[in-house]
Protein backbone atom coordinates (compact mmCIF):
# COMPACT_ATOMS: atom_id res chain seq x y z
CA UNK A 1 0.00 0.00 0.00
CA UNK A 2 1.13 3.36 -0.98
CA UNK A 3 1.60 6.12 1.17
CA UNK A 4 2.64 9.77 0.37
CA UNK A 5 5.71 11.36 2.34
CA UNK A 6 5.42 15.41 3.17
CA UNK A 7 5.46 18.04 1.77
CA UNK A 8 2.00 17.63 0.02
CA UNK A 9 1.32 20.78 -2.82
CA UNK A 10 -0.08 23.80 -0.93
CA UNK A 11 -3.81 23.45 -1.49
CA UNK A 12 -7.06 25.55 0.42
CA UNK A 13 -10.67 24.55 0.46
CA UNK A 14 -13.35 25.92 2.26
CA UNK A 15 -14.88 23.70 5.49
CA UNK A 16 -16.19 20.64 5.58
CA UNK A 17 -13.81 19.91 2.39
CA UNK A 18 -13.83 17.45 -0.34
CA UNK A 19 -11.67 14.64 -0.93
CA UNK A 20 -12.11 14.65 -4.74
CA UNK A 21 -10.18 18.11 -4.69
CA UNK A 22 -7.20 16.99 -3.03
CA UNK A 23 -3.73 16.48 -3.53
CA UNK A 24 -3.27 13.77 -3.61
CA UNK A 25 -6.15 12.24 -2.51
CA UNK A 26 -6.13 10.29 0.75
CA UNK A 27 -6.01 6.31 0.57
CA UNK A 28 -8.99 4.84 1.99
CA UNK A 29 -9.33 1.45 0.59
CA UNK A 30 -6.41 -1.34 0.68
CA UNK A 31 -7.16 -3.65 -2.58
CA UNK A 32 -4.72 -5.97 -1.77
CA UNK A 33 -6.90 -6.78 1.82
CA UNK A 34 -7.55 -10.13 2.44
CA UNK A 35 -11.31 -10.35 4.40
CA UNK A 36 -12.31 -12.82 6.44
CA UNK A 37 -16.08 -12.19 6.94
CA UNK A 38 -15.18 -10.60 10.80
CA UNK A 39 -18.69 -8.65 10.22
CA UNK A 40 -20.78 -10.72 8.57
CA UNK A 41 -24.92 -9.89 9.15
CA UNK A 42 -23.18 -7.12 11.62
CA UNK A 43 -24.65 -4.07 11.07
CA UNK A 44 -23.04 -0.44 11.72
CA UNK A 45 -23.33 3.47 11.45
CA UNK A 46 -20.82 5.62 11.21
CA UNK A 47 -20.92 9.57 11.16
CA UNK A 48 -18.59 11.33 9.04
CA UNK A 49 -18.12 8.26 6.83
CA UNK A 50 -18.42 10.10 3.27
CA UNK A 51 -14.23 10.80 3.71
CA UNK A 52 -11.49 10.63 5.42
CA UNK A 53 -11.50 7.77 8.21
CA UNK A 54 -14.93 7.47 8.66
CA UNK A 55 -14.73 6.37 4.93
CA UNK A 56 -12.10 3.99 5.18
CA UNK A 57 -13.95 2.39 8.38
CA UNK A 58 -17.02 2.00 6.12
CA UNK A 59 -15.18 -0.11 3.13
CA UNK A 60 -13.06 -2.08 5.25
CA UNK A 61 -16.36 -3.09 7.37
CA UNK A 62 -18.19 -3.64 4.18
CA UNK A 63 -15.78 -5.73 3.00
CA UNK A 64 -15.56 -7.98 6.57
CA UNK A 65 -19.70 -8.14 5.51
CA UNK A 66 -21.46 -5.81 7.87
CA UNK A 67 -24.30 -3.65 6.38
CA UNK A 68 -23.03 -0.37 6.83
CA UNK A 69 -25.36 3.08 6.99
CA UNK A 70 -23.08 6.44 6.53
CA UNK A 71 -24.06 9.85 7.61
CA UNK A 72 -22.73 12.78 6.44
CA UNK A 73 -23.43 16.74 5.43
CA UNK A 74 -25.34 17.22 2.33
CA UNK A 75 -22.62 19.16 0.70
CA UNK A 76 -20.13 16.21 0.95
CA UNK A 77 -22.45 13.91 -1.46
CA UNK A 78 -19.69 13.30 -4.21
CA UNK A 79 -17.65 12.27 -1.63
CA UNK A 80 -20.41 9.94 -0.02
CA UNK A 81 -21.20 8.63 -3.36
CA UNK A 82 -17.89 7.38 -4.24
CA UNK A 83 -17.85 5.60 -0.83
CA UNK A 84 -21.00 4.06 -1.75
CA UNK A 85 -19.55 3.06 -5.04
CA UNK A 86 -16.07 1.57 -3.83
CA UNK A 87 -18.01 -0.43 -1.20
CA UNK A 88 -20.60 -1.85 -3.99
CA UNK A 89 -17.79 -2.81 -6.52
CA UNK A 90 -17.05 -5.55 -3.20
CA UNK A 91 -20.15 -6.09 -3.30
CA UNK A 92 -21.33 -4.39 -0.09
CA UNK A 93 -24.39 -2.81 1.36
CA UNK A 94 -24.12 0.72 2.15
CA UNK A 95 -27.40 3.34 2.94
CA UNK A 96 -26.58 7.27 2.80
CA UNK A 97 -27.93 9.32 5.66
CA UNK A 98 -27.18 13.07 4.91
CA UNK A 99 -27.94 15.88 7.38
CA UNK A 100 -26.48 17.70 10.25
CA UNK A 101 -25.31 15.66 13.74
CA UNK A 102 -25.21 19.21 15.55
CA UNK A 103 -29.12 18.74 15.53
CA UNK A 104 -30.43 16.50 18.32
CA UNK A 105 -33.67 15.67 16.44
CA UNK A 106 -31.26 14.53 13.60
CA UNK A 107 -29.62 12.33 15.58
CA UNK A 108 -32.44 10.58 16.30
CA UNK A 109 -33.64 10.76 12.90
CA UNK A 110 -30.45 9.37 11.46
CA UNK A 111 -30.33 6.39 14.17
CA UNK A 112 -34.27 5.45 13.21
CA UNK A 113 -33.30 5.62 9.40
CA UNK A 114 -30.56 2.83 9.72
CA UNK A 115 -32.85 0.45 12.20
CA UNK A 116 -35.84 0.70 9.45
CA UNK A 117 -33.42 -0.45 7.12
CA UNK A 118 -31.02 -2.74 8.44
CA UNK A 119 -33.28 -3.58 11.63
CA UNK A 120 -31.05 -2.79 14.56
CA UNK A 121 -27.39 -1.59 14.95
CA UNK A 122 -24.07 -3.96 16.48
CA UNK A 123 -22.14 -1.10 15.89
CA UNK A 124 -22.11 2.58 16.49
CA UNK A 125 -19.04 4.59 15.07
CA UNK A 126 -19.20 8.20 16.56
CA UNK A 127 -16.12 9.90 14.07
CA UNK A 128 -17.67 12.79 12.51
CA UNK A 129 -15.59 16.11 13.50
CA UNK A 130 -15.31 19.63 12.87
CA UNK A 131 -12.14 22.30 13.54
CA UNK A 132 -11.56 26.08 13.64
CA UNK A 133 -7.91 26.74 14.10
CA UNK A 134 -7.47 30.38 16.22
CA UNK A 135 -4.27 31.55 17.18
CA UNK A 136 -5.37 32.37 20.31
CA UNK A 137 -8.58 32.12 22.82
CA UNK A 138 -9.24 35.57 22.53
CA UNK A 139 -9.98 34.97 18.79
CA UNK A 140 -12.85 31.92 18.80
CA UNK A 141 -15.98 33.32 18.50
CA UNK A 142 -18.82 31.93 20.22
CA UNK A 143 -20.97 31.06 17.57
CA UNK A 144 -18.09 28.45 16.35
CA UNK A 145 -17.18 27.43 20.02
CA UNK A 146 -20.65 26.03 20.72
CA UNK A 147 -21.15 24.53 17.06
CA UNK A 148 -17.53 22.26 17.64
CA UNK A 149 -18.61 20.93 20.84
CA UNK A 150 -22.32 20.30 18.96
CA UNK A 151 -20.69 18.57 16.24
CA UNK A 152 -17.41 16.46 17.86
CA UNK A 153 -19.43 15.74 21.81
CA UNK A 154 -23.15 16.60 22.13
CA UNK A 155 -24.06 14.41 18.79
CA UNK A 156 -21.86 11.35 20.22
CA UNK A 157 -24.32 11.60 23.53
CA UNK A 158 -27.51 11.95 21.34
CA UNK A 159 -26.11 8.92 18.89
CA UNK A 160 -25.26 6.92 21.53
CA UNK A 161 -28.91 7.84 23.57
CA UNK A 162 -30.76 7.17 20.45
CA UNK A 163 -28.64 4.44 18.98
CA UNK A 164 -28.66 1.84 22.50
CA UNK A 165 -32.44 1.12 22.09
CA UNK A 166 -31.64 -1.27 19.04
CA UNK A 167 -27.84 -2.36 20.55
CA UNK A 168 -27.96 -5.83 22.40
CA UNK A 169 -25.85 -7.81 24.26
CA UNK A 170 -22.30 -8.08 22.43
CA UNK A 171 -22.60 -4.52 20.25
CA UNK A 172 -19.74 -2.42 20.34
CA UNK A 173 -19.23 1.49 20.21
CA UNK A 174 -16.53 3.13 18.82
CA UNK A 175 -15.75 6.52 19.60
CA UNK A 176 -12.42 9.27 17.47
CA UNK A 177 -10.91 11.16 19.59
CA UNK A 178 -7.00 12.70 18.75
CA UNK A 179 -4.18 12.68 20.04
CA UNK A 180 -5.08 16.28 20.98
CA UNK A 181 -6.27 15.37 23.64
CA UNK A 182 -3.39 14.29 25.13
CA UNK A 183 -0.44 16.72 23.94
CA UNK A 184 -2.85 19.86 23.27
CA UNK A 185 -3.21 22.19 20.38
CA UNK A 186 -2.17 26.14 20.85
CA UNK A 187 -4.30 26.75 17.47
CA UNK A 188 -7.02 24.38 18.59
CA UNK A 189 -8.05 24.99 21.91
CA UNK A 190 -12.11 24.14 21.43
CA UNK A 191 -11.24 20.82 18.93
CA UNK A 192 -8.88 19.46 21.65
CA UNK A 193 -10.86 20.03 24.70
CA UNK A 194 -14.09 18.47 22.83
CA UNK A 195 -11.47 15.22 22.15
CA UNK A 196 -10.46 15.57 25.97
CA UNK A 197 -13.90 15.37 26.50
CA UNK A 198 -14.39 11.95 23.99
CA UNK A 199 -11.76 10.53 26.09
CA UNK A 200 -13.81 11.06 29.70
CA UNK A 201 -16.77 10.01 27.72
CA UNK A 202 -15.38 6.45 26.38
CA UNK A 203 -13.93 6.00 29.50
CA UNK A 204 -17.08 6.64 31.75
CA UNK A 205 -19.34 5.39 29.06
CA UNK A 206 -17.95 1.99 29.22
CA UNK A 207 -18.18 1.65 33.05
CA UNK A 208 -21.62 2.73 32.61
CA UNK A 209 -22.53 0.17 29.93
CA UNK A 210 -20.25 -3.12 31.14
CA UNK A 211 -23.27 -4.79 32.61
CA UNK A 212 -25.41 -4.70 29.57
CA UNK A 213 -22.52 -5.97 27.59
CA UNK A 214 -21.46 -3.42 25.44
CA UNK A 215 -18.09 -2.50 25.22
CA UNK A 216 -17.25 1.35 24.50
CA UNK A 217 -13.28 2.11 22.99
CA UNK A 218 -11.63 5.01 21.48
CA UNK A 219 -9.42 5.75 18.79
CA UNK A 220 -7.34 8.63 19.16
CA UNK A 221 -5.60 9.47 15.62
CA UNK A 222 -2.72 11.83 15.06
CA UNK A 223 -1.98 13.54 11.43
CA UNK A 224 -4.15 11.84 9.02
CA UNK A 225 -4.57 13.23 5.33
CA UNK A 226 -7.62 14.06 5.19
CA UNK A 227 -10.27 16.61 3.69
CA UNK A 228 -10.64 18.58 7.31
CA UNK A 229 -6.57 19.42 6.74
CA UNK A 230 -6.81 21.77 3.64
CA UNK A 231 -10.67 22.66 4.86
CA UNK A 232 -9.31 23.83 8.05
CA UNK A 233 -5.36 25.17 7.62
CA UNK A 234 -3.46 27.68 5.20
CA UNK A 235 -1.61 26.33 2.85
CA UNK A 236 1.72 26.57 4.02
CA UNK A 237 0.12 24.23 7.06
CA UNK A 238 -1.31 21.79 5.03
CA UNK A 239 1.67 21.31 2.80
CA UNK A 240 3.48 20.02 5.74
CA UNK A 241 1.27 18.39 7.47
CA UNK A 242 3.13 15.24 9.40
CA UNK A 243 6.22 16.28 9.40
CA UNK A 244 7.05 16.34 13.04
CA UNK A 245 5.63 13.14 13.72
CA UNK A 246 8.32 10.62 14.12
CA UNK A 247 7.64 8.77 11.50
CA UNK A 248 7.42 12.33 9.79
CA UNK A 249 4.67 11.69 7.39
CA UNK A 250 0.92 11.95 7.72
CA UNK A 251 -0.99 8.84 8.09
CA UNK A 252 -3.53 7.61 5.50
CA UNK A 253 -6.92 7.07 6.70
CA UNK A 254 -6.73 3.08 5.44
CA UNK A 255 -3.92 2.60 7.89
CA UNK A 256 -6.57 4.21 10.94
CA UNK A 257 -9.37 2.03 9.92
CA UNK A 258 -7.96 -1.24 10.86
CA UNK A 259 -7.93 -0.05 14.85
CA UNK A 260 -11.66 0.42 14.46
CA UNK A 261 -12.06 -2.76 12.70
CA UNK A 262 -10.25 -4.72 15.72
CA UNK A 263 -12.51 -2.96 18.05
CA UNK A 264 -15.45 -3.59 16.55
CA UNK A 265 -14.56 -7.55 16.74
CA UNK A 266 -14.34 -10.47 19.08
CA UNK A 267 -10.71 -10.25 18.56
CA UNK A 268 -10.84 -6.92 20.91
CA UNK A 269 -13.45 -8.79 23.93
CA UNK A 270 -11.41 -8.02 26.47
CA UNK A 271 -11.27 -4.47 25.44
CA UNK A 272 -13.39 -1.91 27.32
CA UNK A 273 -12.58 1.69 27.92
CA UNK A 274 -9.46 1.86 26.01
CA UNK A 275 -7.71 3.93 23.48
CA UNK A 276 -6.01 3.25 20.41
CA UNK A 277 -3.15 5.48 19.26
CA UNK A 278 -2.22 4.93 15.61
CA UNK A 279 -0.48 8.45 15.35
CA UNK A 280 2.84 8.00 13.76
CA UNK A 281 4.90 7.26 16.74
CA UNK A 282 3.90 9.73 19.30
CA UNK A 283 4.35 8.55 22.82
CA UNK A 284 1.26 9.77 25.18
CA UNK A 285 0.04 9.06 28.16
CA UNK A 286 -2.89 6.88 27.36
Amino acid sequence: METKQTPYPPQKQNLPGSEQEMKPRPVADNPSYKATGKLNDKVALITGGDSGIGKAVAILFAKEGAKVAIVYLPEEQEDADNTKNIVAKYGGTLLQIPGDISGEQFCKDAVQKAVDEFGRIDILVNNAAQQIPAENIEEIETKNLVHTFEVNIFSMFWLTKAALKHMAEGSVIINTTSVTAYKGSPELLDYSATKGAITAFTRSLSQNLVKKGIRVNGVAPGPIWTPLIPASFDEKRTSEHGKNAPMKRAGEPVEVAYSYLFLATEESSYFTGQILHPNGGTVVNA
